[in-house]
């Protein structure tokens, strides 16, 4: 039934025992060729799953909409499948395998009866890249074929790679009844295996993105020696040709796809600066011969939400939809048969089908779109891609950057003082939530690295395997956190952020490069006021030195709270990160 795609009898054991579960009527490898997308698309409109826009105004571009019940990452049915409950850490669902997979084998039997079974080689790097990995996912779901031959590399190509005996992370999904009572997204880090039941949104089928290229590859960088980041990478050319390349984490609703895809103030554009995309959510990290970090962008494309990106926040993100584009649960204008959103423009259109395919006006009192609706887009569209995105070694690394939402407390922008001190800067990052969300302000959620809903294992040895990475590296980027979302007494954001978030970058760069002095304070090194351009911005410098102060009164608080928040990671906690918070005490009672 599978023979002649492959030799790798790894792989056709792992697709017959997919289809002698699920019993599908019939199985289709995926060459990734563009007839067969074709095809795919066009069966897909056929049977309603997909819509076909306008193709004059939205060029390959297609619509599907999810159950309503199933519009998000459900992070109470994602598991970590590990022998040990204590190798999950505290961050983590924890299933035993030995319950686990009994349990989905029983959810998934015959439930591709009448369905075809599609097998997806593909690649999370460039193939042929020794960052690559090879994945097999095998679906029930053509969305979900067609959303991985945009976000990964598929294609035979990936099988030859493989050959007769190489390894690859298995992934099954199966769509079964979108039942949300029996929704599980399991992650077996032990055995490279991902399974999904019951879902049919992206960034739970699309296994290739957070399961396999952050769960799956944290653990497996961990055992390696290599780190899968939740980070953005960008590069900075400055005019004189010199290139600068920057990895940074942000929890959600913290500015990451626009800082990924950052245009310049104007007199720095007139200059001659400019800034590309490498990737928007994920980097691959390894230690070249050179002893600096080498980073690559392991996908191929954005999974990005649509609602409040337009022409202002994001016009890169908004031109990379323009083609060759899936968009899921936005609404549709039956005007041209084109795409809306909230925030694409300031007045709604007078009459939309919405994401649930209902008949809408701005009078309806609800979204139109819904407030996760995605946009999968190919990374070439975007403007600004940088010609490395292909690059099979990557970008060496000058800089990384952390950054959460607080409203005071933490100052616009600081360095760390070494590597473990950066790391310590990492673990503790947070945002506060605000009173319309949660009715208390201020309450921090802790998102350590931006990775604590995917990071595949214990969180203190994730801590540690950052201290052990840092010791591998002669040269190491150095290591700041940024906030751009100080807030007056008011609730005026005090820093105007988006493409101005520039002069940060450049003061930041200036530092790796040690070209400009910082103050020493408390938490790390400060920039004077003086030295953050701020040419061309309605902006004083009083309101600069306002954003830049660290209050020790305050940061002795948080030491408290981070004290507090540390405690759940017990033994596992590296000594290196205890003694920079009790360094963070001391510098706040001098």
């Amino acid at each position: 039934m599978t023979q002649g795609y492959t030799e790798n009898q790894k792989v056709l054991d792992f697709v017959n025992a997919s289809a002698e579960l699920a019993q599908p009527d019939k199985i289709v490898w995926i060459d990734g060729s563009d007839a067969q997308i074709d095809a795919l698309r066009e069966e897909a409109c056929s049977t309603g799953e997909m819509i076909r826009l306008n193709q004059e105004k939205l060029p390959g571009c297609y619509y599907h909409r999810t159950a309503e019940n199933d519009v998000a990452r459900v992070e109470a049915r994602t598991f970590i499948c590990c022998r040990d409950e204590k190798d999950a850490g505290p961050t983590n669902y924890w299933m035993d395998p030995k319950e686990a997979y009994p349990m989905l084998r029983e959810i998934a039997r015959g439930k591709m009866k009448g369905r075809t079974m599609y097998v997806i080689p593909y690649s999370m790097g460039v193939v042929g890249s020794p960052f690559s990995r090879i994945g097999i996912e095998v679906t029930d779901s053509i969305y979900v074929v067609l959303n991985m031959c945009i976000m990964t590399r598929v294609g035979f190509n990936c099988l030859e790679a493989l050959g007769k005996d190489g390894d690859f992370v298995k992934g099954f999904h199966a769509k079964c009844d979108i039942d949300p009572e029996k929704r599980y997204i399991m992650h077996f880090p032990e055995d490279d295996t991902i399974i999904s039941v019951n879902s049919g949104y992206g960034g739970n089928v699309l296994l290739g993105k957070k399961c396999f290229a952050l769960r799956i590859a944290s653990y497996l960088g961990r055992k390696e020696g290599w780190m899968a980041e939740h980070m953005l990478i960008l590069g900075v050319t400055y005019p004189d040709g010199t290139k600068k390349y920057v990895a940074a984490a942000f929890p959600s609703a913290c500015g990451k796809t626009n800082l990924a895809m950052l245009i310049p103030p104007k007199h720095y554009r007139d200059l001659g600066y400019k800034v590309e995309t490498v990737g928007d959510d994920i980097a691959w990290i390894r230690v070249g011969e050179d002893g600096r970090l080498w980073a690559v962008n392991p996908e191929n494309g954005f999974f990005g939400v649509a609602p409040g990106t337009n022409d202002h926040s994001n016009p890169n993100a908004l031109a990379a939809t323009r083609k060759g584009t899936i968009f899921t649960n936005v609404a549709i204008d039956p005007s041209d048969n084109t795409v809306w959103w909230e925030g694409l423009t300031k007045q709604p259109p007078e009459h939309l089908i919405d994401w649930l395919g209902h008949d809408w006006t701005p009078a309806s009192g609800v979204k139109a779109a819904h407030p996760n609706s995605r946009f999968t887009a190919p990374a070439v569209n975007c403007p600004c891609i940088s010609p490395e995105f292909n690059s099979k070694t990557g970008v060496p690394l000058d800089a990384i950057i952390f950054g959460g939402r607080r409203a005071t407390t933490t100052p616009l922008v600081y360095q760390s003082r070494d590597w473990n001190h950066g790391v310590f800067v990492g673990s503790i990052m947070s945002s506060e939530t605000t009173a319309a969300a949660t009715g208390a302000v201020g309450v921090l959620r802790h998102d350590p690295m931006a990775m604590k809903p995917f990071c595949g294992y214990h969180m203190g040895d994730y801590f540690a395997h950052w201290i052990e990475m840092g010791k591998k590296v002669k040269n190491p980027p150095k290591i700041f956190n940024v906030n751009w979302f100080r807030q007056g007494e008011n609730g005026e954001f005090l820093w105007p952020g988006f493409g101005d978030n520039m002069r940060v970058l450049d003061w930041i760069l200036k530092r790796c490069d040690d070209k400009i002095e910082a103050q020493e304070t408390a938490i790390g090194y400060v920039p004077y006021a003086k030295d953050i351009d701020i040419e061309g911005l309605d902006y004083s410098v009083e309101t600069l030195e306002k954003i830049l102060y660290v209050d020790k009164e305050r940061w002795s608080k948080e030491a408290d709270e981070i004290a507090e928040f540390y405690k759940q990671f017990g033994d596992k906690l590296p000594q290196e990160l205890k003694d920079n918070l009790a360094t963070l005490k001391a510098n706040c009672e001098k």
